[in-house]
């Protein structure tokens, strides 16, 4: 008889997540786990559904049809015992205008029974926010690092960051990325990181899921998203049948072109040694893809296998 192998506790599931808009687009199906303890980014192109489920996750908006929990609980029949073990970060703020970050504090403590006024005010010096300081008088970045103060202080096993960079500059984009990596170091606690900026990703990440047009492309560990692309190039004249055959996307510009190919298919490229990118025939060259990549060329259409991989 084998032995049970222990599962990771998730720290986010979602089966079947689906919403419909009078607009007429729809968040279709969309399923993956979160495990505890990891780092996930959630990517797409604008308009392709990040925001709306995020809002699901939030009981924010109704949902159609599917299921989410959150730290095993239901978000909607636990939501409050789910939200108060959140920590959530918009891309704008969501505090009164008028009020001043101390204020700030005396609105959220009472929200959570788990509140650390002297985490939060460790996090005000760290971030340099003056307490006296009106939410209107800081800039975006530091209203992003308010929110972020408030997130971390009330011992939230999730925290849900919605594009929490935008604002930012690139050292304090780097500061948060230690934090984010310092939050997750006891195995207990987990991050989904909605960000365009993939860059951070790249670092921090160790899932990524990603939608595009209202529908789940992929979700799983970063490395395999990216090791399961190439990038294929070559002049105007270098576009051969073969390359369009298997493309996932094509951009072509004047001076040539871009293919997103998957790596398994590289070998139904006439000549083309997949070992080290060259071209038996024709001059093309073979690079690894980017996750800014494969978002580019996944939408760039001009291709034969474009919305297949999830």
């Amino acid at each position: 008889m084998t032995a049970a192998i222990d599962q990771p506790p998730m720290a986010l599931s979602i089966t079947g997540a689906t919403k419909h808009y009078d607009s007429g687009f729809t968040l279709d199906d969309i399923t993956f786990d979160l495990p505890a303890g990891y780092i996930m980014g959630l990517i797409g192109p604008n308009g392709a559904g990040k925001s709306t489920l995020i809002k699901l996750i939030l009981n924010m908006i109704h949902r159609d049809a599917g299921e989410i929990h959150v730290l095993g609980l239901d978000n909607i029949a636990d939501e409050e015992t789910v939200k108060e073990n959140l920590g959530v970060v918009f891309d704008s703020s969501y505090f009164i205008e008028m009020w001043t970050v101390n204020k700030v504090e005396q609105a959220m403590a009472p929200m959570y029974l788990a509140w650390d006024h002297t985490a939060f005010d460790g996090y005000l010096k760290r971030f340099g926010l003056d307490r006296k300081k009106r939410v209107k008088e800081l800039s975006r970045g530091m209203q992003m690092k308010l929110m972020l103060a408030v997130a971390l202080s009330h011992d939230a096993k999730l925290l849900v960051l919605d594009e929490p960079t935008s604002g930012l500059d690139v050292l304090a984009r780097d500061e948060l990325m230690d934090i984010l990596q310092n939050y997750i170091a006891d195995g207990e606690r987990s991050v989904l990181f909605s960000t365009h900026i993939t860059a951070d990703l790249e670092r921090a990440a160790d899932f990524i899921t990603y939608i595009t047009r209202g529908k789940l492309y992929f979700t799983g560990p970063k490395d395999e998203f990216e090791e399961s692309f190439r990038l294929v190039k070559g002049g105007p004249k270098d576009l051969s049948p073969d390359v369009k055959g298997v493309a996932v996307g094509i951009h072509r510009y004047e001076t040539g072109f871009d293919a997103l190919v998957r790596a398994e298919d590289l070998g139904k490229i006439a000549g083309l040694k997949a070992e080290d990118g060259r071209h038996g025939m024709v001059p093309l060259t073979v690079e690894p893809a980017s996750i800014d990549d494969i978002i580019r060329l996944t939408n760039a259409g001009d291709a034969a296998h474009g919305m297949e991989m999830a």
